[in-house]
């Protein structure tokens, strides 16, 4: 019960603030996987991907941003232009699990308190942290669970267009591109070093991934003052 109070009285808190506004919502799309096995093409989404989003506007240009979305990436060598991964034939998936906070930027003024309906571009970046099972092919060519997981940090490169669709609703469209401080989420590295003479592929690049879709995010919180930030 103790606990349950603290978290009602933070809610309230929240909620009275002068200084912010906040969002809350979803994310709904696609994504695709750009790395040493499948297709390379940058925007092709071809697993759901989905997960919530919290903002914390700090002014009409620019605000604090997290998201977390759950997905899976998938890549095929056949449905890649590329004549040799289509020979070698190899096939992956594996699901992910991204923590994203970073900032957000609007190239245009988005003041929710003021009328009517409104919308800008915008951007945004920060860090992402993924979790992922660890994956190998064997020399059969065999994909294989290593049976442990690890986190892949990376950057996310969002570009996207936002409007108010009412007093408390905001609509979006973006696409995320994901650079990773990792080569393992396809299986071409294996995790663990004794199977390094097993690694394939550009190891000189790393991953990518990339989140296509809309959010809906609901807004609340009383109008703030921008001039203290």
């Amino acid at each position: 019960m103790r606990y349950l109070f603290l978290f009602f009285i933070s809610i309230s808190v929240l909620q009275n603030t002068d200084a912010q506004i906040y969002e809350v919502g979803v994310f709904v799309g696609g994504s695709n996987f750009i790395g040493d096995v499948g297709a390379t093409n940058y925007i092709s989404p071809n697993q759901v991907a989905f997960g919530a989003i919290l903002k914390w506007n700090r002014s009409p240009r620019h605000s604090f941003r997290a998201s977390f979305i759950f997905s899976d990436i998938e890549g095929i060598d056949g449905k890649s232009d590329d004549p040799r991964r289509v020979q070698r034939g190899y096939s992956f998936n594996n699901s992910i699990f991204e923590v994203s906070a970073g900032m957000e930027f609007t190239f245009w003024e988005f003041d929710l308190h003021t009328s009517g309906i409104k919308g800008t571009p915008y951007l945004y970046s920060g860090i992402s942290i993924a979790n992922h099972d660890n994956y190998f092919f064997d020399q059969n060519g065999v994909y294989t669970s290593e049976n442990t997981s690890s986190w892949a940090y990376g950057i996310p490169m969002v570009l996207g267009y936002k409007s108010n669709i009412s007093n408390h609703l905001v609509l979006a469209a973006e696409i995320g591109a994901r650079y990773t401080f990792s080569d393992e989420l396809d299986g071409s590295v294996p995790d663990a070093d004794f199977r390094e003479q097993l690694s394939f592929g550009n190891t000189n690049s790393n991953d990518w991934y990339v989140f296509s879709g809309i959010t809906l995010t609901y807004t609340f919180g009383r109008r703030p003052c921008y001039c203290n930030f």
